[in-house]
């Protein structure tokens, strides 16, 4: 997948999750893209491509340790 596609399968993934009534997650993103675990940087930095794009950003209900942070569409 080229970058760009990563960041709309991203994006996607976080509206599929936010209409459910869940929050895009670095783990929910690994299982989405069959990422294996030890890739959770992998995942960091096609999340962060996202926030940088303007269709994600932090869910408030967001704890302070990235390692738990969760992640919603831009325009929730």
């Amino acid at each position: 997948m080229s970058r760009t596609e990563k960041i709309q399968a991203c994006y996607q993934h976080a509206c599929l999750l936010y209409e459910d009534g869940f929050e895009l997650t670095n783990q929910s993103l690994r299982q989405r893209l069959d990422m294996p675990k030890y890739n959770s940087a992998g995942a960091s930095r096609i999340i962060g491509d996202t926030i940088e794009a303007g269709l994600i950003k932090l869910s408030d209900k967001a704890l302070d340790s990235k390692k738990y942070s969760s992640y919603v569409p831009y325009y929730a």
